[in-house]
């Protein structure tokens, strides 16, 4: 594992071009995982041995993004518009706006946090009541989190902070602080962290004794020992369902750990581990993205990319990634599009949306093409959040010292504190099924 290396403050002026190459990386990775990782969704390792040997490359017909990359194009696009000034009120109506409040669906692949947030918010109930459903822990605000730490780079507890925002709408505790994690890793990566300062930034934002904390650091404690050894560390053995925040979050930071930030092997670790891989590999490579670069991603990896198909979310259609990018960074003049009244607040979040992809990003689809427009407004400062969201703690974190990250996982990696939320709704869900 790299060295362990102070976090700068913030990219260094000047280096838009760089910043950009990373913001590229991190979203395109993300994409690219969550293709990857799709087939193997809900296997185990002996599954997807037994279907495929091991998982090299794509093994679709014709590759491409879930829930999790259009969450992110959501999340991100969002992001664009209102910079850090987002607040829970923003976040609310565009889930009713473009999402809960639309005809279009059935919303096909959707988690079951977002399913029950849509119920919730259909039943005219808010923020946060209406994160206040059987699944506020999974990782749905962990998959589309990478954006915020695009965004906020260099910043952690800037994107920890905003990205609780964004979940106050459809998560709780652990799949809160399975977002803050993955957002502060990717902000720390953004601006050159190496490997083990980029987990150090996610554990600084998460309570130490949260569940997410222990899965990560026992994860990253056992990462060089290989795939087998971070599974068995964090897998929660017999719960049926694959979609929670502190083990998916602790997989994919191990496999990306394992690597040491190399992005083929951040992304295929976590693919091969199964369990929730999609959500896993679209985070290990958003965070081998932002840590290596676009560049780093292999051709026909990226070439598989296009346009969101919107199978999800049907207004979503269209968009890509790299034009979301595009939007969440800063131009050659150092002038931003996030955050910048060229959306009408009375022209509907869509409409003003394609209207800035249409102007900043073209529709780019080549790594390299993307160009962005002069004249643009610079992004507006900071605004305090209203009372309600989630305190966030300030400060990327000290130097991790290898034997803290070890401090809980025993011989062979101790499990978890069980959540007996958790295990509960596994009772029922099991009884169900009889």
């Amino acid at each position: 594992m790299a060295s362990i290396a102070c976090i700068p403050s913030a990219p260094a002026s000047g280096d838009a071009a760089g910043l950009r190459e990373r913001a590229r990386g991190a979203l395109l990775g993300l994409a690219v995982g969550d293709a990857l990782g799709a087939p193997a969704e809900n296997m185990k390792p002996s599954e997807i041995r037994a279907k495929w040997g091991r998982i090299t490359g794509y093994v679709a017909e014709r590759p491409a993004g879930t829930d999790d990359t259009e969450y992110a194009i959501f999340s991100g696009l969002l992001l664009a518009r209102h910079g850090s000034a987002l607040t829970v009120a923003h976040v609310e109506a565009a889930w009713h706006q473009w999402i809960a409040d639309r005809d279009e669906g059935p919303f096909r692949g959707a988690g079951f946090s977002e399913r029950g947030t849509l119920e919730n918010l259909r039943r005219g109930l808010a923020a946060p009541i209406s994160a206040q459903h059987r699944h506020a822990w999974s990782d749905g605000l962990a998959m589309r989190a990478a954006p915020f730490g695009v965004f906020a780079a260099g910043r952690p507890a800037e994107a920890a902070r905003l990205v609780a925002i964004d979940g106050s709408v459809s998560h709780e505790g652990e799949g809160i602080y399975g977002g803050q994690a993955v957002a502060a890793g990717v902000a720390a990566a953004m601006a050159g962290a190496p490997t083990i300062a980029v987990v150090a930034s996610a554990l600084a934002v998460i309570p130490d004794d949260s569940w997410t904390a222990r899965s990560l650091r026992r994860a990253v404690a056992v990462a060089h020992r290989g795939e087998r050894a971070v599974r068995s560390a964090v897998v929660i053995g017999g719960y049926p369902w694959t979609d929670l925040a502190p083990e998916a979050v602790a997989l994919a930071f191990g496999a990306y750990a394992a690597a040491d930030g190399d992005f083929t092997e951040s992304v295929l670790t976590a693919v091969n581990m199964g369990r929730d891989a999609d959500t896993t590999a679209a985070v290990a490579g958003a965070l081998a993205g932002a840590t290596r670069g676009a560049s780093s991603i292999p051709a026909a990896w990226a070439a598989a990319i296009g346009p969101a198909l919107g199978s999800c979310l049907p207004s979503m259609a269209g968009h890509h990634v790299l034009d979301v990018a595009e939007l969440l960074t800063p131009g050659d003049d150092g002038k931003w599009a996030a955050g910048g009244r060229r959306v009408r607040d009375d022209d509907g979040l869509v409409q003003g949306w394609d209207e800035v992809v249409r102007e900043d990003g073209r529709a780019a689809r080549e790594m390299a093409g993307l160009v962005r427009e002069e004249g643009q407004p610079v992004r507006e400062g900071d605004r305090p959040v209203r009372e309600g969201a989630q305190p966030v703690r300030a400060g990327a974190g000290p130097a991790l010292d290898p034997r803290e990250l070890a401090r809980d996982a025993g011989p062979g990696g101790a499990w978890p504190t069980p959540d007996p939320d958790v295990f509960a709704l596994a009772a029922d869900q099991n009884e169900g099924q009889r």
